[in-house]
């Protein structure tokens, strides 16, 4: 056998033998099985290795990875098998790990010693770090808040072999944030419920974060069934609440909630709850110069027509006589449940002896709304073209 074969012969021995693997180093492997503790990769020629599934786990405790993922990982120990981790220990991470790290990404876990010029001082593996402020939250935080904490990092320079080392909390906040958002946008269907934190309370309305930085908005007409005036007397800054998805538009990414939805709609009952003829308190909510707006339950309004008010001559004006928050009987003259409109008209005793009224919760006759102002025949039709016409909502 001549040297040359000997030579390949040996190089030949040695690359089928399998590789020495070594503590702190980073291997590429794919998923092969999930067990109750431990999921199984598939490192190649090396073998199959362990990782906890704690490691597989996002914020939510739902696993991250399925079987067929690829996923990279550092040796953590060789003892009794290959396992693996995602991220470094601080105090156990070496400088080699540290190093591998910084090419592959991998997180390394480090502690906040203190706050120094420009960012915080951070421990990793015994060897100093810096973060800049920036770089240390999504949102803007105080630093004494952060002071002995113990966090993960992603190393973003790692130079003079380890002298200078700086990392970001940032930069995987930001990456978790964009797996989540993923995942919430996925679930953006109309009709969909989910459950959200109230980020912002403007005057029309809401933002609300429903996940991964995802904000949508619960305007404040979709707040509840019954007219809400002032946003923060529904929801305040960091309330948990469960809304309902109505729209999302995905050209403009705007996302539109409601709340009012996930409760009975009390325009469902108007029918078995009213009728034609009966008398009712109401509250005024409203006073426009063609009538007032009386809420008769809580999301159901009528329109009492500024003609059904009686006029009492010089200079005083009917509203002057209908203000907002009284107490007010009505009589309903005409309901439409499929258009929402409720028409009604003072009841006698409120109306101080309207015209045509001889007594208490007698009806407004045709003729005397015909006679007073052209164009107008009985008081139902009146109503009907008050509330056709001129409301809007």
């Amino acid at each position: 056998m001549t040297d040359e074969t000997e030579d390949f012969a040996t190089m030949f021995e040695a690359s089928a033998r399998p590789k020495r693997i070594e503590k702190g180093q980073t291997l590429n492997g794919t998923v092969v099985a999930i067990g109750a503790e431990v999921a199984f990769v598939d490192v190649g020629g090396k073998g199959e290795a362990t990782i906890a599934l704690d490691e597989l786990r996002g914020a939510d405790g739902a696993l991250e990875v399925s079987v067929g993922d690829r996923m990279q990982a550092v040796v953590v120990s060789t003892e009794g098998g290959l396992t693996l981790s995602r991220r470094l220990a601080g105090a156990a991470a070496t400088a080699r790990q540290l190093e591998e790290a910084s090419r592959s990404g991998l997180p390394v876990e480090g502690r906040i010693e203190g706050v120094v010029t420009g960012g915080f001082e951070v421990r990793i593996g015994g060897r100093r770090a810096f973060c800049p402020f920036s770089q240390i939250d999504i949102v803007r935080s105080e630093p004494a808040t952060h002071e002995g904490r113990v966090y993960q990092f992603r190393i973003v320079e790692y130079r003079e072999g380890g002298r200078n080392i700086v990392v970001s909390r940032r930069a995987l906040l930001e990456e978790q944030q964009r797996e989540t958002a993923a995942d919430v946008r996925r679930s953006l269907v109309p009709g969909a419920v989910l459950t959200g934190r109230v980020a912002t309370v403007r005057e029309f309305g809401a933002f609300v974060d429903l996940g991964g930085g995802v904000q949508g908005l619960l305007h404040v007409s979709e707040m509840g069934w019954s007219r809400v005036a002032d946003p923060s007397q529904i929801v305040k800054p960091g309330d948990a609440i469960t809304v309902s998805v109505l729209r999302v538009d995905d050209k403009t990414d705007r996302i539109a909630l409601g709340l009012k939805q996930l409760t009975p709609d009390p325009w469902s009952t108007v029918a078995e709850r009213y009728a034609v003829g009966q008398v009712v308190t109401g509250r005024v909510v409203r006073v426009e110069p063609f009538g007032a707006f009386i809420e008769l339950a809580p999301g159901i309004e009528a329109l009492a027509h500024q003609s059904t008010f009686q006029a009492s001559g010089g200079s005083v004006h009917w509203t002057d006589a209908v203000r907002r928050g009284a107490s007010l009987d009505v009589e309903i003259v005409s309901i439409d449940p499929d258009t929402r409109r409720i028409g009604v008209a003072p009841a006698a005793a409120d109306a101080q002896d309207r015209p045509g009224q001889d007594e208490p919760g007698s009806r407004v006759e045709g003729e005397d709304l015909a006679s007073a102002e052209p164009g107008f025949g009985s008081l139902a039709d009146k109503l009907r073209g008050a509330l056709e016409g001129k409301r809007k909502h």
